[in-house]
């Protein structure tokens, strides 16, 4: 796991907290700590991801328990907006500085590696960005719907904002801005256009595409690469399982409502991690030598894992 954090503090300047001597390896790890029994409830089991999941019901939106499947395990459904921002002038949506907006969450990994790559790309001048509250929150008076909402105020939150664009109470306002018969849940990343007054897109393994490819012309970093053509296969096999693993694992970890599905779950995660220990022991990245997407995919989740 500390060859992991190094990516970020060795190649995009940030440091870690003061007081901060490091983590043990995984494999350093008693299995105890890593496999909690099968014979202890939900309840009792490994806090470092779940409390009960009738504690759950609770707490997470109403769209998250719906990607819960009959067999208890979680399943991630399909992001709704799938358009694209192209670098062609003549596309429904081209790449144009100041017409575009991103809307994150500090809490979410799916919407932080957006903006990384916003920043590592140096495109943050061209497509403004608003933090919205890391806590959920009631979406509409006589609703019983909550997720993300923003703050009255810049005072509210530190990083979270007002949506400056439409003033949205909410994200769900977004959507609902957007398609007025949308359905489906209210997650972020949304990239928004400004013009149009709708959603690009929501899906963030789309959007960091765009961001890394599509923009160069306005970007300040235009010639850092982040999907180089001689690696994308090798890019696609290390997204594929540490996705499902890792990057979605914590979820299906977390989100389970059945012995089985968590068991299977927790499993694949410490295999997956022990992987990626042994990789980074043998090379700065996981694709080699170059910063990849798939290093920005897997940070984001690591990053929040010692903490959850």
């Amino acid at each position: 796991m500390e060859i992991c954090r190094s990516i970020w503090s060795q190649d995009l300047g940030h440091r870690k907290s003061e007081g901060d001597n490091g983590t043990m390896s995984l494999s350093a790890l008693p299995r105890s700590c890593l496999f909690p029994p099968a014979t202890r409830s939900c309840k009792q089991r490994c806090s470092a991801f779940s409390p009960s999941p009738s504690k759950l019901s609770i707490r997470m939106a109403r769209s998250s328990i719906q990607e819960v499947s009959e067999s208890g395990a979680f399943v991630r459904t399909p992001s709704a907006f799938r358009n694209f921002i192209s670098g062609d002038p003549d596309s429904p949506f081209p790449a144009e500085s100041g017409r575009y907006h991103l809307y994150v969450s500090f809490a979410c990994p799916w919407a932080c590696r957006c903006l990384a790559y916003l920043k590592i790309k140096g495109l943050d001048k061209i497509i403004g960005h608003t933090v919205v509250k890391s806590k959920w929150g009631r979406t509409k008076d006589g609703d019983t719907h909550i997720g993300w909402v923003f703050p009255a105020s810049n005072a509210d939150e530190p990083g979270a904002e007002p949506d400056p664009i439409i003033g949205a109470g909410s994200v769900r306002e977004l959507y609902e801005t957007a398609s007025p018969i949308f359905s489906g849940k209210y997650s972020v990343p949304v990239l928004w256009d400004k013009e149009l007054k709708t959603i690009v897109n929501n899906e963030s393994s789309e959007i960091i595409r765009m961001l890394n490819s599509e923009f160069n012309g306005l970007a300040e970093n235009p010639n850092l690469d982040l999907y180089p053509p001689h690696l994308q296969a090798q890019i696609e096999e290390a997204n594929g399982w540490i996705y499902d693993c890792i990057n979605n694992g914590v979820y299906k970890c977390g989100f389970a409502k059945q012995q089985a599905p968590y068991e299977k779950a927790v499993e694949n995660l410490y295999k997956a991690l022990d992987k990626c220990e042994q990789i980074l022991s043998n090379q700065r990245f996981i694709c080699g030598n170059l910063l990849t997407e798939t290093d920005i995919r897997l940070f984001v989740t690591l990053i929040r894992f010692d903490e959850v």
